[in-house]
């Protein structure tokens, strides 16, 4: 919005031509979630804490796991809300209105966000949520949408993106509609496993949304693209705005999220965010990267479908418990030290990701 109103006026004063670069607004476009989150913070927690939104810890019978979780109960859910409110307000004033790409992003972020909201108030009432398949569907559902969102878009392609290869890509066709369902279940999923501990999915929302931001960056810039040998995907950067609204917002939430919690963000946030990373994987042409940069959320979602194969096949499990992170838990790794550790790994992978650039 700050586009539209003020680079108009630049003739007149020239500082308002800095609205024209993606990097200013997108500077802009992280300070001001993280001023939103640590402004409406009070606010959000006080009425979580009034309509009673808190946390019901269930470990499927896990008598050690639920020991451990003990002190966690009564801690309000559902801040997710938060972070969403503030990236949908300040992508809306950085980001330019008439971007494509910026409105799908958005479509898929508020409509996860709503399935995790329903979700999350089922559960609180009901004590069990959506069942896996209505979620499933619905996550697939959103998916579909985007992928025909893009096929039927005249300059947006419908290829998927190899790394390792020079200029080479695979066009889905009408199929790329199933991509999309997949990559974006896949991801939204992966993101709602990995949290389980405090603060851990947020710190690798915030590493895979920064490199995220830095390609959309990359790919939506042609003189960037070429040198690169990527596929340019035109208008692409101004996605850029979004990935850096969430690394703002999820700083800020990481502030009160941290260990120990002092709120959780519930399915509200852990499908939204991982959704729209998935979003704007798959709209950039990078959604092999995102397997790589997103090594956390893929190690955790791994190891459950590990687990279920193992007790359905073998009769046993492979892992003490699943996802990941609870199985150190029952190896008696302290939860800071997971987080730590884990955050490193996520780190690591986004690295990796990014040297896979010049490695064609």
């Amino acid at each position: 919005m700050i586009y539209h109103l003020l680079y108009p006026l630049s003739e007149y004063f020239f500082p308002f031509n800095l609205t024209r670069y993606i990097t200013f607004r997108g500077g802009c476009a992280f300070m001001l979630s993280f001023v939103l989150v640590l402004l409406f913070w009070r606010f959000t927690i006080r009425h979580l804490k009034r309509m009673q939104i808190t946390e019901h810890i269930d470990m499927y019978g896990n008598v050690h796991l639920e020991s451990l979780y003990e002190g966690k109960k009564g801690t309000p859910t559902m801040g997710g809300l938060l972070i969403l409110f503030s990236v949908l307000v300040t992508t809306l004033l950085c980001a330019r209105l008439d971007n494509y790409l910026i409105w799908i992003g958005i479509f898929v972020m508020v409509s996860l966000g709503a399935v995790g909201l329903a979700d999350d108030f089922i559960k609180i009432k009901r004590r069990k949520g959506l069942s896996r398949t209505t979620k499933l569907l619905l996550q697939g559902l959103i998916g579909i949408i985007l992928g025909a969102l893009v096929v039927v878009h005249k300059d947006l392609p419908s290829t998927l993106g190899v790394p390792f290869f020079k200029k080479f890509a695979l066009d889905l066709g009408y199929f790329y509609v199933f991509w999309a369902a997949l990559i974006i279940a896949a991801t939204s999923n992966a993101v709602n496993f990995t949290d389980g501990l405090d603060g851990l999915a947020i710190g690798g929302i915030i590493t895979n949304s920064f490199i995220f931001g830095l390609l959309s960056y990359l790919v939506g810039h042609v003189k960037f693209a070429d040198y690169l040998f990527i596929p340019f995907v035109p208008g692409a950067g101004e996605l850029a705005i979004l990935c850096f609204a969430l690394v703002g917002s999820c700083l800020g939430f990481l502030w009160f999220n941290c260990y120990p919690a002092g709120v959780f963000m519930g399915d509200v946030g852990a499908l939204s965010l991982g959704g729209v990373i998935g979003a704007v994987a798959l709209l950039i042409k990078k959604e092999f990267l995102l397997f790589i940069a997103g090594g956390l959320f893929v190690l955790e979602a791994v190891s459950v479908i590990l687990q279920m194969a193992s007790v359905r096949l073998r009769g046993k499990r492979l892992f003490r418990a699943a996802p990941f992170h609870h199985h150190l838990q029952l190896l008696g790794w302290k939860e800071p030290k997971i987080i730590v550790r884990l955050w490193i790994v996520s780190a690591l992978c986004a690295l990796i990701a990014l040297l896979t650039l010049k490695l064609r």
